[in-house]
């Protein structure tokens, strides 16, 4: 195998594949390296959607595709949702960045479920404005995350068919910086070289991206960190809404702690499922086409920044979630809203009484106010109280609420508007790198960091 490419590419998921599909445009050869399984090892039997991360064959966070493989496959197609895009680019620059992207998935197998905004999403802001919420309407599309899988080989096949070589199974351990010769090593006792390297290693690489940044010298600073739980109810509670957005998206300042609270990943008859990060489990949500359940569940995120003498947020994540994991016995735990305002815990016989049936049953009932702090839980009723104003009997006893749900997005990179760390020809995309959030923003870093190096190759 020829060890060498002009570029070096780290993570296969959209930044990562994306960055490819730009390069391949140019005929500039690049290598991606994933520290997870190839599109087809990553399946789910059918029968254990909802809990099979604890099947020990699937890969959720790690794995080409990135971990939002299974994750519904939504497209938020506005440049301040999933990731300020205006960070980077003009608001005329990032549209056209973000319609790109859309139509490569589009080209590519996702050519249904784009939505339209319509004067029912002018009413539902303000009613939700009269409650005290904010509503922001987007343009979304809704792939599934039955169908993803397959847009997602089918990048992969193009970007092979244009040379781009896919490196599998193979964890990188350390980035090379010379003058003019970047590289890595791989934990197969591997060197390869290039001239331009991409860090582009997703959700499940932030800790790997804090460390090679930490070795290399670049700069980089702890973001909030969203911490919450995964909302669960009858798809008939959130249907009137979800009929005009499929994943909308309410932003709430609580009135006790004017903290700030956000909807995030509705899934509409959807599933929620598990997600194991090694040494703690969290939760998350998907929606398919062909499968759907009687539930709708969505994230419910309380922003939280630390300052001195702490600032890792990152740390400050994974300690709940590893102290909600003791709690679980090594499952995500499940309350009735009913049951944590009345200060007592869930048991299967207390659940069986709510008319929302958990999609997922590979947990733990119990307390999580015994694992999330009191500000985190005070945030979350309120939030769901006034919520409620807009989408009523979200805040019912019955609603369940799963935990914890941890967004670790926390740490970001330092870099240029053309996504070019401190040091030169070094770039850092998506959301393991802190500029994105979700998949169309991790995809449009990945693009202009790739842009960038076609401008320098004078392609």
């Amino acid at each position: 195998m020829d060890k060498q490419a002009a570029v070096l590419i780290v993570g296969a998921g959209p930044a990562g594949l994306f960055a490819a599909h730009e390069l391949a445009e140019k005929g500039i050869d690049a290598i991606i390296f994933e520290e997870g399984s190839g599109i087809k090892d990553r399946n789910c039997p059918k029968e254990q959607v909802g809990y099979c991360t604890f099947c020990k064959v699937c890969h959720f966070i790690h794995g080409t595709g990135g971990s939002g493989l299974f994750s519904d496959g939504k497209l938020n197609l506005h440049p301040e949702i999933g990731g300020n895009m205006l960070d980077f680019l003009s608001k005329e620059k990032a549209d056209e960045y973000i319609e790109k992207v859309d139509s490569i998935f589009v080209e590519n197998g996702a050519k249904v479920g784009r939505s339209i905004l319509s004067r029912k999403d002018d009413e539902l802001v303000i009613s939700a404005k009269r409650a005290g919420v904010k509503y922001i309407p987007i343009v979304q599309r809704h792939i599934g995350s039955d169908v993803l899988p397959n847009v997602i080989r089918s990048i992969q096949e193009k970007l092979e068919g244009k040379g781009i070589r896919f490196i599998e199974n193979t964890r990188v351990t350390e980035i090379m910086n010379n003058d003019h010769v970047k590289g890595l090593k791989t934990d197969k006792g591997e060197e390869f070289k290039g001239k331009y390297v991409v860090i582009s290693p997703g959700r499940g690489g932030a800790q790997w991206t804090a460390q090679t940044c930490k070795a290399l010298g670049i700069s980089t600073k702890h973001q909030p960190i969203d911490v919450g739980v995964r909302v669960e109810t009858s798809a008939e509670v959130m249907e009137e809404v979800t009929s005009i957005a499929w994943d909308p998206k309410f932003h709430i300042q609580t009135p006790h702690y004017d903290d700030f609270v956000r909807t995030f990943c509705t899934n509409p008859k959807g599933f929620v499922i598990s997600e194991t990060y090694g040494d703690f489990v969290s939760v998350n949500g998907h929606a398919m086409k062909t499968k759907q359940s009687g539930n709708t569940n969505f994230a419910f995120l309380v922003r939280m920044n630390l300052t001195e003498p702490v600032e890792n947020t990152t740390q400050y994540g994974e300690s709940i979630a590893k102290l909600a994991t003791t709690i679980g016995g090594g499952r995500p735990l499940l309350q009735r809203l009913g049951d944590l305002r009345a200060g007592r815990r869930s048991t299967w016989e207390r659940l069986k009484k709510s008319y929302v049936e958990p999609t997922l049953k590979y947990v733990t009932p119990g307390d999580i106010s015994m694992a999330l702090p009191g500000r985190i839980i005070t945030n979350i009723v309120e939030g769901l109280e006034m919520l409620n104003r807009v989408v009523p009997g979200i805040a019912e006893n019955s609603t369940l609420l799963y935990a914890p749900e941890i967004k670790f997005h926390a740490l970001r990179v330092n870099v240029s508007k053309n996504m070019e760390t401190s040091i030169k020809n070094l770039f850092a995309a998506g959301d393991g790198c802190g500029v994105s959030r979700g998949i169309v923003g991790a995809a449009v870093t990945g693009m202009i960091g790739a842009h960038e190096i076609i401008a320098r190759e004078g392609k």
